[in-house]
């Protein structure tokens, strides 16, 4: 199993910054893909942003591309999403979620961790 364990969300005014912690455990051999996804109330999960846990290949939404960076700390095996130039769309809830190298679909997910834009 992997587990997956967010931290990081808050209030913050537009323009304003936050970073994201996603912490994995477990059998993270077995990932493939790690990112982030969010969900505003009423409204579908969206993709945000994924790291391809081997290759380290990224891609972002076009909605937070040029503003939001996935990265990892690997002796922590921690993935952190910075998010920067923040605007009141960007409110919602943030999901980590990860899956496996044999699977098709994301696998595992976190709690969530909220994040609210005011302006």
């Amino acid at each position: 199993q992997v587990q997956l364990v967010e931290s990081g969300g808050g209030l913050v005014q537009a323009g304003g910054s936050l970073r994201l912690s996603c912490t994995v455990s477990g059998r993270t051999f077995s990932l493939s893909d790690v990112g982030w996804f969010r969900q505003a109330p009423a409204k579908e999960r969206e993709f945000v942003t994924v790291f391809s846990w081997r290759s380290t290949i990224t891609r972002y939404a076009d909605s937070v591309k040029g503003r939001f960076t996935i990265s990892r700390d690997n002796a922590r095996n921690t993935l952190y999403l910075q998010m920067n130039s923040l605007k009141p769309e960007d409110t919602a809830v943030y999901y980590c979620a990860a899956r496996s190298v044999t699977g098709s679909g994301y696998d595992y997910w976190g709690q969530g961790t909220q994040v609210t834009v005011s302006s």
